[in-house]
């Protein structure tokens, strides 16, 4: 006998938007998972699998999958577009009430989404994931722990800590995510901009099913980047505070030199002294145009108007 979850879940139409990049070898194992809650919860839907410029035959894979399974849609990107343009890019061609986004790795498993479609039907707009427990390396656990921490501390609205992009949305949660035209979507910070009821569900995430992750240390930095200077103005507000600082340390430090002269007869020394202050206020002064630079970069970005993606082909859509 069904339950009320699973009854209301029937009534629904489930959108899933997996970005699938060099997945081929354990793709299968993605579409049993999902099959297997689809035939469980009697879900009415539609897979969207995002290849993203993989270097193996990860479209051909989804081609054969989708001659099994006829709710699957394939979008095939020109090139490796980053793993954000291609959720984005998946969330665009969505239909369904309910959204969810999953990777393909089964770290985080669609087994758990019965249980976050479960906050939706309870008044929610959005269910996202808190990574309770990582099973990966300690350099990396320590990275992201980091990361989200110090954009936490940064932003100019509120980010949830250890909340990835791994969540479940209404469709009107999607239509308004999808307004924001950026070239350099950061996904869960657009999330929490746009508001609506929202609530953190705390899930251990696995350990990755197989093959390497796609997501390479300047991948990485990217995104962590892109958070950063797309919701926060602390890196250019912290410029004027160093400037702020340097002025002050200079002002003391020069009628410190000017006091010892006059009044003690000190002559002014140390081509060691000046060439650190030098050196250091040098290197500071190029920090500081690099921050600035990375602002101009993301308006230059935006100004030029360029289509964000380029979909090669696509397959159902």
């Amino acid at each position: 006998m069904l339950n009320l979850a699973s009854y209301y879940l029937m009534n629904k139409k489930i959108s899933i938007v997996v970005p699938i990049y060099n997945s081929s070898a354990f793709m299968h194992n993605l579409l049993e998972a999902i099959d297997a809650e689809k035939q469980k919860n009697l879900w009415v839907l539609e897979l969207i699998l995002v290849e993203d410029g993989s270097k193996d035959e990860s479209f051909a894979k989804i081609e054969e999958l989708a001659k099994k399974h006829p709710y699957i849609k394939g979008i095939k990107l020109s090139k490796n577009f980053g793993h954000q343009i291609a959720v984005k890019t998946g969330l665009s061609h969505c239909t369904g009430d309910y959204i969810a986004i999953i990777d393909d790795d089964l770290q985080d498993p669609p087994a758990l989404l019965p249980y976050f479609f479960s906050y939706l039907d309870k008044g929610y707009d959005v269910a996202y994931g808190i990574r309770k427990k990582r099973k990966e390396s300690l350099v990396k656990r320590i990275s992201y722990n980091s990361f989200y921490r110090i954009l936490k501390s940064m932003s100019d609205i509120y980010i949830p800590i250890d909340s990835g992009d791994f969540c479940v949305m209404t469709s009107r949660v999607v239509t308004n995510m999808l307004r924001f035209n950026e070239q350099n979507p950061f996904l869960r910070g657009i999330r929490a901009w746009v508001g609506f009821k929202q609530i953190g569900v705390e899930y251990e995430r696995a350990a990755r099913f197989d093959g390497q992750s796609g997501y390479t240390l300047k991948k990485l930095l990217k995104i962590a980047m892109d958070g950063i200077f797309s919701f926060s103005t602390a890196p250019i507000r912290l410029i004027t505070m160093l400037g702020v600082v340097g002025f002050g340390f200079a002002t003391v430090y020069s009628f410190l030199l000017i006091f010892q002269y006059f009044y003690n007869g000190i002559a002014v020394q140390g081509f060691a002294t000046l060439a650190i202050i030098i050196s250091f206020f040098g290197s500071l002064t190029l920090i500081c145009l690099g921050v600035i630079g990375e602002y101009i970069v993301r308006i230059y970005d935006e100004v030029r108007n360029r289509p964000y993606v380029v979909v090669e082909k696509t397959l159902n859509v």
